[in-house]
């Protein structure tokens, strides 16, 4: 009888912790008066991206997409080396600050009303297809200010 309890027990803990279960995406200082803007655009992104299924992040604080994760932050801090003379990549009408990772690239947008930052793994290449799956929910949430050329 106490194994059969045990067994009960441990099932409902994994069920419980399997509902409870999301990803988990580091906290990172964001810009203030950004967070209504954020929101929106978390509740904007689309279902699928780089064609990769959305996974439901733990904390709210992006947006993901696949294993390993395609991820969007919002609201970021400038990047460091972004600079005048810094490249601006347009993919979908949108101007990207790339960065190479150790395991993709981390493109930051360029020239709207805050950053925008996407995570994007070298499995899911040409990485492009993530930013301009995102290119829309990005124009409709954060807009241009200064388009880069």
């Amino acid at each position: 009888m106490r194994r059969l309890l045990l067994a009960a027990a441990f099932a409902a803990a994994l069920v419980t912790a399997g509902c409870g279960s999301g990803l988990s995406v580091d906290t990172y200082p964001t810009e203030p008066g950004t967070a209504v803007n954020c929101k929106g655009l978390f509740a904007d992104v689309p279902l699928t991206v780089g064609g990769q299924d959305s996974r439901r992040v733990k904390d709210k604080n992006a947006s993901a997409w696949g294993d390993p994760p395609i991820i969007l932050r919002c609201g970021v801090e400038r990047p460091e080396d972004l600079g005048p003379a810094a490249r601006c990549d347009i993919v979908a009408d949108i101007g990207w600050f790339t960065e190479s990772t150790s395991d993709g690239y981390l493109f930051t947008t360029i020239g709207r009303d805050y950053y925008v930052s996407v995570e994007v793994p070298h499995e899911y290449e040409p990485e492009a297809d993530a930013l301009a799956d995102l290119a829309d929910s990005i124009a409709r949430h954060d807009p241009v200010r200064t388009p880069c050329v």
